[in-house]
């Protein structure tokens, strides 16, 4: 098993920013309309409305948005038709980005993802240019203090746990994607807190970035990218040492 878990310090790092975004709500029923209208309203036969689901319920996005997003994408109700794209980018120092959007006017999102590269350092890829870095992952966060890793590890193995990494607040557990739901079902069946379990695009050799300045140019093309109204999930291969990111927090 690994040591301790990068994936949680990103994640909790962008979940403070999600909480900042006065567009976190419509960009999370995007997910849910895109997920019901490619599986169907039933959470229960559509793990990827499920999920979509509990993310929104997650932030207290209200139910009957929910409902109406589903409704939407079911297509028991019109609105508007969105379209999912994933852009492959560079930032400064060559890092690599994915950038993944839910729009309904691609004539505008691509020219606005592309300006938002190239006034901060970075610049469009073409497609497989940096995708080939990062592999689809199942990613669970467990939530507690003094838990007993042996028998959480445990219960992770027997229901395809992969990998398993210790995080500020719990434990990060890795699965294979399709292995995700069987993995969260065994640990709520066990009574562990599961605070996330995602399926995000995790790179294979993160790249260590120690000047401060560039770190800086990293993080606010990063910031910008997610702010994006159409930006749904936006994925690097970076890593900020502890130390300088406290640099740049002074």
């Amino acid at each position: 098993m690994s040591g301790h878990s990068k994936w949680a310090n990103i994640k909790h790092r962008k979940a403070a920013q999600d909480a900042r975004r006065g567009n976190l709500f419509q960009k999370l029923v995007r997910t849910i309309i895109v997920a019901a209208r490619e599986g169907g309203g039933d959470p229960a036969m559509n793990m990827r409305l499920k999920t979509a689901i509990d993310r929104a319920k997650a932030v207290s996005v209200p139910m009957d948005n929910i409902i109406r997003g589903i409704k939407r994408g079911t297509g028991e109700i019109e609105g508007a038709a969105y379209e999912e794209l994933t852009y492959e980018a560079y930032g400064p120092h060559g890092i690599a980005l994915l950038i993944e959007v839910m729009t309904d006017n691609r004539n505008r999102t691509t020219p606005e993802i592309r300006a938002l590269l190239t006034r901060n350092g970075g610049q469009m890829g073409e497609t497989g240019s940096v995708s080939w870095m990062f592999e689809r992952k199942g990613v669970i966060e467990v939530r507690g203090q003094k838990l007993d890793e042996d028998a959480l590890m445990a219960c992770g193995l027997d229901a395809g746990m992969t990998d398993m990494e210790s995080s500020d607040e719990g434990y990060t557990l890795y699965s294979e994607p399709t292995d995700l739901h069987a993995l969260q079902a065994a640990l709520e069946g066990a009574k562990y807190a599961v605070e996330s379990a995602e399926t995000p695009m995790v790179p294979k050799t993160p790249v260590e970035i120690t000047d401060v300045d560039v770190a800086r140019k990293i993080i606010r093309l990063f910031d910008l990218l997610e702010e994006h109204d159409d930006a749904q999930n936006v994925y690097s291969n970076f890593d900020i040492p502890d130390e300088i990111a406290a640099q740049i927090e002074e």
